[in-house]
Formats: structure tokens, sequence, C-alpha cells
């Protein structure tokens, strides 16, 4: 029996992961992502799989964010209805996410017909709500730690992965005509110092493995995150500023939340609302709750007086016009909205208002990829294109990476450190080339590993022959 892996995604790339395993009669895709960022990456999810949708007989999810997940709706809408496997938090947010991700492109596309900005004529979105909708059946949420069975000659087991609520690290053993293989995912991984998520598990054997390098050139510095968001926010309250925060609605939305309410609480930055402007983070937050067991926050974070989620400073804004009202705002707050990389959602409508504004902040606290808004304003744009007109930037841009949910090149070194002997290949993928590339050397230098590989765009690999 032969494998077989193609890259249709997260390949020089830190967007549209997918990668599609054949093993024997047998073919699973590995992440299910949109491609996000530049139009050139944008446009491919317009351009398909590469490979007939029919052929594919189980999708199998590391975790829930949309660049790992958002291509679902479109590959059942081009007919996919096979399983879908992931861990029951991922399940959970995916039922809040999808839609979420549809209705952006549904709003994106009426706007762009109403503007007249599109280059399609009539514009339409990659996929709707019903689309969203039709994943919901296919989901077959799975335990952590536990082998699940998926065919008869592989079987899976998710382990904890830190990153956001439900992520995993995926094992898969696969079994030949002679001899068993392994295979390992990494996923995104998180933090070992992550102030809500525990830190990824150490996995110790791998023949083939899959590793992320978001952050494969990039060094955190370890000073004290909560320190450096009080100097952040009391530096524009001093100026009677307001705090724009762009944030994952899933994971940063949560830990915002927990250390500016612990900051307000040591009186060390003002007692300021803190309004979140996301139906979606909303909803997360109460996962959050749910699923208590997979993340460091206890019963008395969470208990009623001492509810981090809860904090008497907290607004939480579902409403649209609720969350036009903050476009008046001009006294010292904090504004929590998304999407985390600026590319959709009510984000936009509060950059359009606070752009302008000396007095304001745009702070950062993830990952922003190539080509989108907010890699644009960390790189320093004098102009932002929004809705299709360019908008000045006076507001100040600041980053606090030590917030970021992804581990950066040390952790990264340190979780691969845990392997007891060089996999027969290791692909080094969900990094922008650079990122990639200096990962790959990190690597071959440090570990001493062979066969470390920087695959292209859909490029294919025969990893074993005739097991």
């Amino acid at each position: 029996m032969d494998v077989n892996i193609k890259f249709l995604g997260g390949a020089r790339s830190v967007t549209g992961s997918k990668y599609l395993l054949d093993i024997g009669d047998f073919r699973l895709l590995l992440d299910c992502g949109l491609f996000q960022g530049l139009k050139e990456l944008r446009q491919r999810n317009w351009q398909g799989l590469g490979v007939e949708v029919n052929t594919i007989d189980a999708v199998v999810l590391t975790h829930a964010h949309i660049d790992h997940s958002g291509y679902l709706p479109r590959l059942c809408k081009e007919g996919y209805q096979n399983p879908v496997y992931c861990t029951e938090p991922t399940a959970a947010l995916l039922e809040l996410l999808l839609p979420d991700a549809a209705q952006l492109q549904e709003e994106e596309a009426h706007y762009a017909n109403k503007k007249g900005y599109s280059k399609h004529n009539p514009p339409l979105p990659l996929y709707t709500a019903e689309d969203a909708q039709a994943v919901f059946p296919l989901l077959r949420a799975q335990p952590f730690d536990e082998w699940s069975n998926i065919h008869e000659r592989v079987k899976i087991r998710y382990r904890y992965a830190g990153h956001i609520l439900g992520a995993a690290i995926v094992e898969m053993l696969i079994q030949g005509d002679e001899q068993q293989k392994k295979l390992v995912f990494s996923g995104d991984l998180g933090r070992y110092h992550d102030p809500v998520m525990y830190p990824p598990v150490a996995v110790e054997e791998s023949d083939i493995l899959l590793v992320e390098s978001t952050y494969g050139n990039r060094k955190v510095e370890k000073e004290e995150v909560t320190e450096q968001l009080a100097d952040l926010v009391n530096r524009v309250c001093r100026r009677e500023g307001v705090v724009l925060i762009p944030a994952f609605s899933v994971g940063r939305t949560q830990t915002l939340l927990y250390l500016l309410t612990r900051l307000m609480d040591e009186g060390k930055i003002p007692r300021l609302f803190i309004y979140v402007d996301s139906p979606m983070a909303i909803s997360a937050t109460y996962l959050y709750k749910k699923y208590r067991v997979y993340h460091k926050l206890k019963d008395e974070d969470l208990s009623h007086g001492h509810d981090v989620f809860n904090h008497p400073q907290i607004r939480y804004y579902r409403t649209q016009q609720a969350s036009m009202s903050l476009n008046d705002l001009r006294s010292p707050a904090i504004i929590i909205s998304a999407s985390g990389m600026c590319t959709g959602g009510r984000i936009l409508h509060h950059l359009y208002h606070r752009l302008p504004r000396y007095e304001d902040m745009v702070l950062f606290v993830g990952y922003q990829a190539e080509g989108t808004r907010g890699r644009d304003l960390l790189e320093g744009k004098e102009m932002i294109k929004i809705f299709g007109e360019h908008v000045p930037v006076h507001a100040e841009v600041a980053m606090l990476p030590g917030l970021s949910a992804h581990a950066d090149s040390e952790e990264l070194l340190r979780w691969l450190s845990n392997f007891h002997s060089a996999p027969k290949y290791t692909f080094v993928v969900h990094g922008e080339a650079p990122a990639a590339a200096a990962m790959k050397e990190q690597i071959e230098n440090r570990l001493k590993w062979k066969h470390v590989v920087v695959p292209n765009f859909m490029e294919s690999f025969r990893l074993f022959d005739g097991i």
C-alpha cells in the first residue's frame, strides 16, 4: 500500500491549511481552511481544490479557526457529504464560526454590489449560510487522548495543542500490509506560558511530521505582557483616547478580558468600559465556561461575583445599532471587535471611524498575515482602503506580540525537541516563505534532522512505498 500527500494550502502561506492524504484507496483531507490575505491567495478559494470533492472520504480538523476550517461550507456546496472529525469544543465553535464566515461572505457581496467596486457582475459569496449549515450534520466529535478508527487502516488521536479552545495535534496511525506507520500534524501550537490555555502536549515519535511555522523566524520577548498592556492602555487614557483592539473571537478576546479585568481590579489601569462588539465572541465566551476542563480558568474565575467574563466593566454588544453607537464614543474606553486581521466584520466600521483620530490607538494582539489590512497598518501605511474609500491613518498603531496564540520559534523548537528521533520527513507548513525557511534551517542546525522540506503549493510527495 502506498501513501501520498499533496499540499493544497498552508504551504509557504499562513492560511488555507489543507493537506490531502492518499492512503491506499482511502483519501482524507487534513484541515480544510480558507485562504486569506493577499489577493492571489484569496483567489485560490474560487479555483477549487484541484481534486474531485466526491473522491474525499473524510476530513480531519485540528481546530476551528477559519484558516483551518473555513473552506468546509464550500466543500459541502460542491457535494461533500462524508464525516468531518474534530474535538468536541471545535465542533461547538464551528457552529458559531462557519455561519459567521458565511454571513461575512454574503454581506461583502451585497456591499460590493451596492457600491459597485467588485469586478464580478453580480458579486457572489463564496458560500452562503445554508452551505455552512450543511456542515454540521457531518461533524463527528472525538475525545482527546483516545484512538478512534476512521477507516480499517487508519486511526487518529487528538492531543492538546493549546492555541485556542479545542485545538489539537493530530496523531495518525496507518496500518499497511506489512508495517504500521505514524504521521503527526502539529496543527497550530500554543504558547508555553499562555495565561488561559495549557501548553501543548509533548509527542515523542513519528515517521512523518507536519509542523507549523507561523512564527518560525520570530522570537517573542519574555517581558511581562500584562505590564506592556497596562502601559499601552494608560498611555491612551492620558490623551483621552480609545483603544481599538482587532481580536479573534475565539481565544484572544477571552484572554484580553481576563487580563484587562485583572489590571482594573488591581488598580493598574483605570476602570474603563470594555465594549465587546462581536456577537460571535460573546457566544464563544460562553463556550469557555462550558468546556472549562480545557483551559486554566478555574471555578473561582468563572463563578458569580468573580466571573471575569461578566465583570461590571464589560459591555457586550450584539446588535448593529449598539455597535454603531460606539462611533460617537470620545471618552477613554476599550473596544474589542473582530475580525482579528481586519479582513471583515465590525472591526472595519470601527477602523473607518477611529483611524483618523490622533487620540486613539489600534492595538494588535495576534498574527497579521501578508496582504491583510492588519499587516498594512503594522507596516506603517498612511492610507488604508475600507469600503472602497481611502482612510487616513492618524491613530497610533501598536503591537503586543506576547499575546499571540502561536508558539514562537524557540517554543516550536522546544516542542520538536521532544521527539526521540528525527522523522523520515519533516514538512514545515503554515508559515510565510521566510518564516518556513528559517524554521527549516533551525531544525537542521539545532536538532540535526535531515529530510526537512518546505513544500510548495500543490506539490506532492510519496511518503511510503508499499508498506
